[in-house]
């Protein structure tokens, strides 16, 4: 049973932290760059309502009440990440993390689902033995949400390092970060099957 819990809650840390998937990674360093430390309940709020809708996707597909081309889902992932960059770099140094939270976080949902849905496919071949689908959605929950506090953690502290030590302005910092992160995310469209 423990050693269920211990493989459940490791797939999903591996979910969030695999070098060959790291869609993952960019979403949460584009969501978390326009943020500092003093920041961090805000940041660990936006995660969890990432996680949540997340979840929520991959509860909707375990149970079939979705089935999304996968296609379109592949395309419209580097579509989020996009997006997010982009507005970091239209709001950089402009208080962006300062703005209502209602708009940001429903945002954040949306992306969430969408990125659940990426993974939907494989969870469910995962999910094909399993008895109790709803514990194991939570396990596999609760590994992305420790991965993503370790993405978010190091994005804050290099951020830290960044602005303090390398005296970096945080609008230039959000500036680089998010334009680095559209140039990985463009070829990710480029070559998506969706416009093949």
């Amino acid at each position: 049973m423990f050693d269920d819990f211990l493989f459940n809650v490791k797939y999903g840390i591996n979910h969030v932290l695999d070098i060959n998937a790291y869609d993952h990674v960019l979403f949460l360093i584009v969501l978390t760059v326009p943020y500092v430390f003093k920041d961090w309940k805000r940041v660990l709020l936006l995660v969890s309502v990432f996680t949540s809708g997340h979840t929520l996707s991959l509860v909707l597909a375990a149970y079939n009440v979705v089935n999304v081309n996968a296609q379109i889902v592949e395309f419209l992932i580097p579509v989020t990440i996009l997006i997010v960059a982009l507005y970091n770099v239209f709001t950089a140094g402009k208080g962006a993390q300062k703005e209502k939270i209602g708009v940001l976080f429903l945002t954040t949902l949306f992306f969430g689902l969408i990125h659940g849905l990426g993974f939907a496919r494989e969870f469910k071949m995962l999910l094909s033995d399993s008895d109790n689908k709803l514990v194991l959605l939570l396990e596999f929950a609760l590994g992305i949400e420790f991965a993503q506090v370790i993405i978010v953690f190091i994005v804050l502290f290099l951020s830290y390092l960044v602005q303090i030590i390398f005296r970096f302005t945080k609008r230039d910092w959000i500036m680089i970060i998010s334009a680095i992160v559209v140039g990985l995310v463009i070829p990710m469209l480029l070559n998506s099957e969706f416009l093949s």
